[in-house]
């Protein structure tokens, strides 16, 4: 009976440990781990450009920028990241993946427009400053920050609702950064502690005593004249000096004649140099190239050249074709052909959809 009872004890109070045990977790904070993202911020919009574009043409299929007010479509949205980050966007633009911002192949650039997630109700406002996706009639292509805070960055699709909201503004091409100053705040300085002055007291004059002379009472002038004293008049003689014996005495000075300046020849200019025109770069044969258009008129193959300034280094080239010369704008890519694809579709979201890529030769 006794050996029961101290079992029923024992039980108890290992029961009564367990509990305490359990609370005493319960209550102990657990740190939160910081997130490995950075805050989405909104694209400072550097360098960019209004643009709507021309229609252009993506794998056969065309499309028409244009003004729309009143946008309001549903469909499936992907997201963008690592393999256009901090490249030139559409309008001029650089791509950040870390911002919040988005590509769509008709609305103008750049403008607002409001996502919305409709598998979970998350909602968004967006910056719409390149062209994009041409995959699958995908809806819109939003950046990863943009996805991970609509929270389908790791399905990587989701069905959305995109709603214009208006114009975006446009930033300088400073916008964003920041200036470090070098103004160096002077130390204040105190003024030093004041004393006090004590009264100087006023020390008695001693009186020095007057000496007592004798004055003496001149007596009046009368009217006599006085007698006028003899002035001495001196005459000066000027004779010249005999001359000393055993010295020889120098000539009178000469005065030197005045020198007239030589007169000033001025050097004949120097005929202007003639600068030559520089050659354009050679282009390498061992790298994939996308040539933009062919033009018979060399004024818009230059237009076409400085309209694709901000997707790459545009060159002219001149070929002859059927006895005519022809203009064809091409772009220089690198020995990646997945990269040249990608510089195709940037040249063919500027409007030039019969864009093509030129293997290495």
């Amino acid at each position: 009976m006794a050996r029961t009872e101290w079992v029923t004890r024992s039980r108890s109070l290992a029961v009564l440990l367990l509990a305490g045990a359990s609370l005493a977790a319960c209550a102990t904070p657990h740190p939160r781990l910081a997130s490995r993202f950075p805050a989405a911020t909104a694209p400072s919009g550097a360098g960019g450009r209004y643009k709507v574009g021309d229609p252009y043409q993506v794998a056969g299929v065309w499309y028409v920028p244009k003004e729309q007010p009143n946008y309001d479509e549903t469909g499936m949205a992907s997201w963008y990241g690592d393999q256009f980050n901090l490249k030139p966007t559409a309008n001029g633009e650089i791509f950040d993946m870390t911002a919040l911002s988005a590509a769509h192949t008709t609305l103008p650039l750049p403008c607002i427009v409001e996502v919305t997630n409709l598998d979970n109700g998350r909602k968004l406002q967006v910056r719409v400053n390149d062209r994009g996706p041409f995959v699958g009639g995908r809806l819109i292509d939003l950046s990863h920050a943009a996805a991970r805070e609509l929270g389908y960055d790791r399905a990587g699709l989701a069905h959305v609702r995109v709603r214009y909201v208006g114009p975006a503004t446009l930033g300088g091409p400073d916008a964003g950064l920041r200036y470090a100053s070098n103004q160096v705040k002077p130390p204040a300085i105190s003024a030093p502690p004041l004393r006090a002055t004590l009264p100087t007291p006023a020390l008695p004059t001693p009186a020095l005593p007057t000496p007592a002379w004798p004055s003496a009472t001149l007596a009046p002038l009368t009217g006599a004249a006085l007698p006028a004293l003899p002035m001495a008049s001196v005459a000066v003689a000027s004779a010249a000096l005999p001359p000393i014996p055993g010295v020889a005495m120098a000539p009178p000075p000469v005065a030197a004649p005045l020198l007239q300046p030589a007169p000033i020849r001025m050097a004949a200019a120097a005929p202007p140099v003639q600068v030559a025109p520089s050659a354009p770069a050679p282009i390498s044969a061992s790298v994939y190239r996308v040539q933009a258009g062919a033009f018979s008129d060399q004024a818009n193959a230059q237009r076409a050249a400085s309209q694709l300034g901000a997707a790459g280094d545009a060159v002219i080239e001149t070929v002859q074709r059927n006895g005519a010369t022809l203009y064809r704008v091409v772009l220089q890519s690198t020995t990646d052909e997945g990269e040249a694809w990608a510089l195709r579709d940037r040249v063919a979201a500027y409007g030039f959809g019969d864009a093509r890529v030129l293997r290495p030769f």
